[in-house]
């Protein structure tokens, strides 16, 4: 096992900021250091929207924001760096998720599958000095896996309870969960569907906000049961798992041909809607596997306290908490998660992220850039 300190770092489906955590492995237990979030400049995640909205197909763009990501992860490694005092010789490894601008497991016909994230890792190399491991889904996807979700592999490596039965709950801009059962029969988790995407889309649409602060416009609201029906005959909530989604499929175009199909609603009601979908969605899936136990969340939408709520509500014989009562920061697990990928990486020691995706076999997670 390789022990000392790594920088873990993503942006995610939200796109709302990038994530830096400064984490040491001890063994196998992490612990965090520190955690920041930075804003991605705004003409660049403009760029990036487009991309991920398939807005945008022209190569030099999808060339420039590449390199130009990978320059801002460089510069959130190196302040993290210059925070703490540390030389690059630190540190034994940067793992960068980079950012996904398309994720396609399963294609048209006459397609192929695959998922592209961006945010250069030899530029990060380069710039930092410091060995980055990077391009974590594409094995995955090569052995026949979705190649996503990833972190619920992380999350059974240190989440698993041997006495409570448990679900993982990431809520970032697409929901995933974990099933963890407590006897040795193998984890699943998969993605549910939107998490924050669509209410992060909404309101700033309507307000210009970034975010619906623990989901208080939303709780003003009044749900819709019309628009709601609408939106969960959506075919992706049917489909078994293994399966994944993205911004691919539930984006502002999704949600427009919708509301074409209902009469007017005020803007406060359909985001109480599009809460009530995250909930309904996300319980759906989890009291198929769950009927006693816990659901831990994790991920930005931890901090929605009304979607928490909406949550228990529907989940009675679950008890809903953050994982923060375990020790675990809901914000900063994905980068820490990534962080750890990248150290078994190092090591060569291959990941089983079948339960999850579906792969054929374990693989070797990520791509190592040396400085």
């Amino acid at each position: 096992m390789i022990a000392g300190k790594f920088i873990g770092m993503l942006s995610g489906t939200s796109m709302d900021a990038l994530d830096c955590v400064l984490v040491e492995f001890d063994a196998n237990n992490p612990k965090v250091i520190d955690f920041t979030c930075t804003a991605i400049p705004q003409p660049l995640k403009l760029k990036l929207q487009l991309l991920a909205a398939n807005a945008c197909a022209d190569l030099r763009e999808l060339g420039n924001a590449d390199i130009a990501l990978g320059k801002c992860f460089a510069e959130a490694a190196l302040k993290m760096l210059a925070k703490h005092s540390l030389s690059s010789a630190d540190i034994t490894a940067i793992a960068s998720h980079g950012q996904t601008v398309w994720h396609q497991p399963n294609p048209h016909p006459g397609g192929e599958r695959f998922t592209m994230q961006i945010g250069d890792p030899n530029t990060i190399a380069y710039l930092t000095g410091i060995t980055t491991v990077s391009d974590f889904r594409r094995k995955d996807m090569a052995a026949g896996g979705q190649g996503a979700p990833l972190v619920p592999a992380f999350h059974q490596a240190i989440l698993r309870s041997t006495t409570i039965p448990r679900a993982i709950l990431n809520l970032g801009g697409i929901a995933n969960i974990t099933i963890l059962p407590t006897d040795s029969s193998l984890p699943f988790g998969y993605d549910t569907g939107p998490a924050s995407i669509l209410l992060d889309g909404w309101i700033q649409k309507s307000l210009g906000k970034p975010f619906d602060d623990g989901g208080a416009w939303a709780a003003s609201g009044n749900i819709s049961n019309e628009l709601l029906n609408l939106m969960l005959d959506e075919s992706y909530f049917r489909l078994p798992h293994p399966k994944s989604t993205g911004r691919e499929l539930f984006n502002a175009g999704w949600l427009e041909d919708i509301l074409a199909k209902c009469p007017p609603l005020s803007p406060t009601d359909v985001q109480a809607t599009l809460m009530e979908l995250t909930a309904k969605s996300v319980s759906a899936a989890i009291s198929q596997h769950l009927a006693s136990g816990e659901v831990l969340v994790c991920g930005g939408g931890a901090h929605n306290g009304a979607l928490l709520r909406s949550l228990q509500r529907l989940l009675p014989g679950l008890s809903v908490h953050t994982t923060a009562e375990y020790g675990v920061d809901p914000d900063s697990l994905e980068a820490v998660a990534f962080a750890w990928f990248a150290r078994e990486t190092l090591i060569g020691q291959p990941i089983n992220f079948s339960p999850f995706t579906g792969a054929s076999n374990a693989v070797i997670a990520g791509g190592i850039y040396g400085n």
